[in-house]
């Protein structure tokens, strides 16, 4: 009996004294919640950035910036002196180039064929019947840098020609399975002089057929080994198909307006890496 009431005596006494803790860690109750209260604050000093006294200085995080010291928002940390006059002279060159661009916007036809551009690459395409023609050329390095001087007496410098883009082309007359194709280029000064006959201003450099793709074990045969006569009726087989000399010259206007704006586009690209904009 003594040590059953020694028992009981000890777990009353075990209930008494866990009974308070256990009461103040339940929801709701104001010491929990007090003691809640106090660790949150405990945290909230901890993290504070002002100053607990005079002997403690205040937590400041700083980000490192990688925008130019002199505050005109680049991603460089400076522009250089070359840098600086390189951004001047394309600010000027990108508003000379634009006043003398003739053509705004690239027209998206030319005489019935329907234009694709990617990049550098040109395809004018257009459907006559069950037979399609294919126009293909590529404007980088096109652009004619022979033009001579027009001296004019009256102006103090002399006026210099237009930049013409006259690049070689590819002309495919599709016909089923089967690919007719032609290599063409623009014809030089003096070749023209010496054609005054047929006034072409382009002629054929390469002539190929092939049936599905084209690939590098097809055969082509050089256009200025053609017979004279057979090369004739191929111009104007070409001529049929819409590749007449007043088209050309609407190819090489094209071109040349689409070169000139991608020149552009590529002066603003320029001044932007510079600036590391």
């Amino acid at each position: 009996m003594n040590g059953m009431m020694k028992a009981a005596l000890r777990f009353s006494t075990f209930k008494t004294i866990t009974s308070p803790l256990k009461q103040a860690l339940l929801p709701g109750n104001t010491v929990a919640g007090t003691s809640k209260q106090q660790f949150t604050r405990t945290l909230w000093h901890m993290c504070s950035t002002k100053p607990q006294d005079n002997n403690i200085s205040s937590l400041k995080l700083k980000t490192p910036t990688n925008l130019c010291s002199c505050g005109c928002g680049s991603q460089r940390l400076q522009h250089t002196k070359s840098e600086q006059e390189l951004v001047q002279f394309l600010s000027e060159e990108i508003a000379a180039e634009c006043k003398a661009q003739k053509i705004k916007s690239i027209p998206s036809k030319i005489d019935g064929f329907e234009v694709k551009l990617d990049g550098a690459e040109v395809t004018l395409t257009k459907k006559a019947g069950n037979e399609k023609v294919i126009v293909n050329f590529n404007v980088n390095h096109t652009v004619d840098t022979d033009a001579e001087p027009e001296v004019n007496p009256n102006m103090d410098k002399p006026e210099f020609a237009e930049l013409k883009s006259k690049p070689s082309f590819d002309v495919d007359l599709q016909l089923g399975d089967q690919t007719l194709s032609f290599t063409c280029s623009f014809l030089s000064s003096d070749s023209m002089q010496q054609s005054d006959e047929y006034n072409d201003i382009f002629g054929i450099d390469e002539l190929t057929i092939f049936k599905g793709e084209w690939n590098e074990k097809t055969y082509a045969v050089a256009g200025d080994v053609l017979d004279g006569c057979l090369y004739d009726l191929l111009m104007n087989l070409l001529e049929e198909k819409g590749i007449s000399n007043e088209f050309v010259e609407k190819l090489s206007d094209f071109s040349t307006a689409y070169e000139h704006s991608l020149y552009i586009a590529l002066l603003e690209n320029t001044k932007k890496f510079v600036s590391g904009q």
